[in-house]
């Protein structure tokens, strides 16, 4: 019997180091790869994170698309569908398997923004967006059109050239939004619900002009389809050139191919409606003088029969009758015609002599307002001041002393000039002597 002895090797690895060595390794060796391959268990976790698998016909790469990456996709991923992946090579350490961590996905054969028009087309219409049932007619007469684009595109200046050509007499409000790039979706959409709360707006025109699908993908975004839907008042979509249509023009009430169309669409339903009114006025009009004709006709085929011959002549004399009521008629407006500007003229010069009085009045007033302000001018005690008067105050300046009663020895005072004062103490009272005391002495 053969025994063999084990020999031991140089270095044994945990599986943390092995997986550690075959991560370096690997994620060395691929830091950037492109894969192909069809999608399958695809999965959104509500983290944000995608996972799904890549096959072809021999073999699956798992892969994970972090949300960072995962919001800037245009299309939605979907099992089944054929893709291509940039990526870089990853080992999952906790089950140790390797993993294209993708960063990038466009659909194989299809452009991405044409797969993720298509996807939410579908969608959308799935959900009932685009039925008629749902599409609001347009006012007859529009009154108040509001229009959410930008400001100095060429959308509102066909827009507001189309409605002065055809003399439109129309109140245009105009939000002003970006309609391209990052953040036009939500100002569109913010235009739409601000106008669409207005209480008396009649139609709303939301568009721009043409460009490429990435230029007019706003209109595509799901946000602004289901915004549009929304809206109390209708839409009008006008977005890009004829052969340019959006998701927008599905939803929208109305699709107009252009701006100007656009225009054109709400100017139409006024005018047609006034052409209405004057086909039909004319029409009565018609009606009415075949009507009239008819009748002359038939009185005149009856006046020619001698049975008639008294009615005609009474009816002559009835017709002098109202003559002469006309005539009558006449006179007595005429008259009250002269009893109503008689009254005017009395009514002018009573107003002339109330006018007159008044100003009279008016200026005994203000010249008793005057010698009244004079008056107290001079009794004013700052225009007394003036004259050399001084007042005197006590407790700190705050309490004014109008008798020598108010004021004791030793009493801190402030005496108030009409510019200036000056702060003393009292050193003595004289409660007897008077100004004219002291004036005698003086002499």
């Amino acid at each position: 019997m053969k025994t063999e002895s084990l020999v031991l090797p140089d270095k044994v690895y945990t599986v943390s180091e092995i997986t550690q060595l075959v991560k370096i390794e690997l994620e060395t060796s691929f830091p950037q790869v492109w894969v192909m391959g069809e999608i399958s268990n695809f999965h959104r976790h509500s983290s944000g994170h995608l996972y799904f698998t890549l096959r072809d016909e021999a073999c699956a790469l798992r892969a994970v698309m972090f949300r960072g990456e995962a919001k800037l996709l245009k299309f939605d991923l979907k099992d089944g569908l054929q893709v291509v992946c940039r990526g870089r090579i990853n080992v999952y350490e906790p089950r140790g398997e390797y993993q294209l961590v993708a960063d990038l996905a466009e659909p194989k054969g299809k452009g991405a923004l044409q797969l993720a028009f298509e996807q939410l087309k579908e969608k959308l219409r799935a959900e009932g967006l685009f039925d008629e049932k749902h599409k609001k007619k347009l006012p007859l007469l529009p009154k108040k059109v509001g229009v959410v684009t930008s400001p100095r595109g060429a959308a509102i200046v066909d827009i507001l050239r189309t409605l002065e050509r055809r003399f439109a007499r129309l109140h245009i409000l105009i939000y002003p939004a970006r309609v391209q790039g990052e953040g036009a979706a939500e100002e569109i959409v913010e235009g739409i619900e601000v106008l669409g709360g207005l209480p008396d707006l009649d139609v709303i025109i939301v568009g721009r002009g043409g460009g490429s699908i990435e230029d007019l993908w706003a209109f595509n975004e799901e946000k602004v389809a289901r915004a549009i839907f929304r809206c109390p008042v209708p839409v009008i979509s006008a977005v890009g050139h004829e052969v340019d249509f959006t998701i927008a023009d599905f939803v929208a009430d109305v699709r107009a191919s252009t701006p100007s169309v656009a225009a054109e669409i709400v100017i139409d339903k006024e005018q047609a409606f006034e052409e209405r009114i004057a086909q039909l006025e004319r029409r009565v009009a018609q009606a009415v003088q075949n009507g009239l004709r008819e009748r002359k006709h038939a009185v005149t085929s009856l006046a020619q029969h001698r049975i008639f011959q008294n009615f005609k002549i009474r009816l002559l004399n009835s017709e002098q009758k109202v003559d002469d009521l006309e005539s009558r008629a006449r006179e007595v407006v005429r008259g009250e015609q002269r009893k109503i500007a008689e009254a005017g003229a009395r009514a002018a010069l009573m107003q002339e002599r109330i006018f007159g009085s008044f100003r009279r009045r008016l200026q005994e007033r203000a010249a008793k307002w005057e010698r009244l302000s004079a008056e107290l001018h001079s009794h004013s005690p700052l225009n007394i001041l003036k004259k050399g008067y001084t007042l005197c105050w006590k407790d700190g300046g705050t309490r004014l002393a109008s008798k020598i009663e108010d004021i004791e020895k030793d009493q801190d005072v402030v005496v108030s000039f009409y510019q200036g004062e000056f702060f003393c103490r009292v050193n003595d009272v004289d409660r007897e002597s008077r100004i004219e005391t002291r004036a005698l002495k003086e002499k």
